[in-house]
């Protein structure tokens, strides 16, 4: 075709050219992203390369270890997706966000070098995020797989070590619908003689296989390492060395507790592990936008991303153990081709007052659509146009004492942040 190269020095002018380039959101495969990704040479971004797949869990995991990283003055940067506010969540160096001006300098290199290769907006925004890594000069680059694993873009690098926080079922109409074709989807992301760091308890056997297949070095929970959780703390241990023992009275994390102990296992994998006082620190300040993230209090005002079964059961629990004797209201708004009735289900013990919220983005279910998977659930509630109309009256209906949790999607949470600024 040899059309013209896109530019622009603005960042809304390049997502808006990104969003309108391919005809598909998804089109699963290496192929076209191999490529670019050869002829920028992005397929090894930093010193070490960290590939962080599964259900849930990938942003805490991954925060866990940028903390890490950080104290132990290393170069760290973090990809990781959808982002809440700003496009610029995305990609984090150090710490920080990047300027617009990184992030069109980034896309103008990937589209010199993609010709007439189509790619989606997220196979675009991979590249650029691992040439922007790559021009940092990192000591570790920690990458959120998108999809799955064997077929997502991400999985053009080599990674040094590959985790795999959980496995749930998410994603049916391109991952399967049940845990062991989806566990086979997501050890696509392992690498012969590198180690795979595995935080699912109830690991499928087409994982296992696949980590033999492959010849992967196994890091599983329960196995290689384990953790144990006490009433206010908890202790970590490498099975293969008893002397990291030490690692004994943890103070209880802001992120759950199994993806805690599975970053400590990937900082294993890396030649890492932070000291046991570091631990504590980095176990105490870690904490990731929107997921049981508290931003109000009295009532408590609690948002989550949580979108399927797995993270709702989480949820559940989480809030279990904070609404005292206090009434939980639940404002919920998801998107449509989720497994709405099966991520509210865990929920019903828990919830005392539903309000259900249209989501008005490409996808997103009508509140009428929740309210009826609720009633088949033998449950009411109320029904409202919008994240704000239905939160606004779930806070005047609770007492101080009471919990109001938003949750469902990134764009519920993204609503109710928005609200906050």
């Amino acid at each position: 075709m040899g059309n013209k190269p896109f530019e622009s020095q603005s960042l809304a002018d390049w997502l808006c050219y990104l969003e309108r380039l391919h005809p598909a959101d998804i089109d699963m495969g290496l192929e076209r992203v191999a490529a670019i990704a050869n002829t920028l040479n992005l397929l090894k971004p930093a010193k070490q390369v960290v590939l962080i797949g599964g259900t849930n869990g990938k942003g805490s995991t991954a925060a866990m270890l940028e903390s890490a990283c950080l104290v132990q003055n290393k170069r760290v940067g973090v990809y990781a997706s959808p982002h809440l506010i700003r496009y610029n969540e995305r990609v984090r160096v150090n710490g920080d966000e990047l300027s617009d001006s990184a992030h069109c300098e980034a896309f103008a290199a990937v589209e010199q070098a993609r010709g007439d290769i189509q790619l989606t907006y997220f196979e675009f925004g991979t590249l650029a995020a691992l040439w922007l890594m790559k021009q940092a000069n990192l000591d570790v680059a920690l990458i959120e797989v998108g999809l799955g694993g064997r077929l997502d873009a991400t999985n053009v690098v080599e990674p040094d070590v590959s985790v795999v926080t959980s496995i749930g079922i998410d994603h049916q109409a391109f991952l399967g619908d049940t845990r062991e074709s989806v566990a086979f989807e997501k050890a696509g992301i392992f690498r012969a003689h590198k180690p795979a760091v595995v935080g699912e308890p109830d690991i499928p056997s087409t994982m296992i296989e696949q980590l033999q297949k492959v010849g992967a070095k196994p890091v599983r929970v329960g196995k290689e390492f384990n953790y144990q959780q006490q009433a206010a703390c908890w202790s970590w241990h490498d099975d293969a060395e008893p002397a990291s023992e030490r690692y004994a009275e943890l103070p209880l994390p802001h992120i759950p507790l199994p993806n805690a102990a599975t970053a400590l296992a990937a900082l294993k994998a890396l030649s890492l592990l932070p000291s046991v006082e570091d631990t504590k620190a980095i176990l105490r300040n870690t904490q990731v936008p929107g997921r049981f993230q508290t931003i109000q209090e009295s009532p408590r005002v609690i948002l989550d991303v949580g979108h399927n079964p797995h993270a709702s059961s989480y949820l559940a629990k989480r809030l279990t153990d904070v609404k005292g004797q206090g009434r939980v209201y639940a404002v919920v708004g998801m998107l449509a081709d989720k497994d709405v009735a099966g991520t509210l289900q865990p929920l019903l013990s828990v919830v005392d007052h539903w309000y259900t919220a249209t989501l008005d983005v490409p996808r997103g279910a009508t509140s009428d659509v929740l309210s009826a998977e609720l009633a088949g659930l033998n449950t009411e509630s109320e029904q409202f146009e919008s994240v704000k109309a239905a939160s606004d009256h779930a806070l005047k209906q609770a007492l101080p004492g009471d919990v109001v949790i938003v949750f469902g999607s990134f764009y519920t949470v993204a609503d109710m942040m928005g609200e906050a600024e």
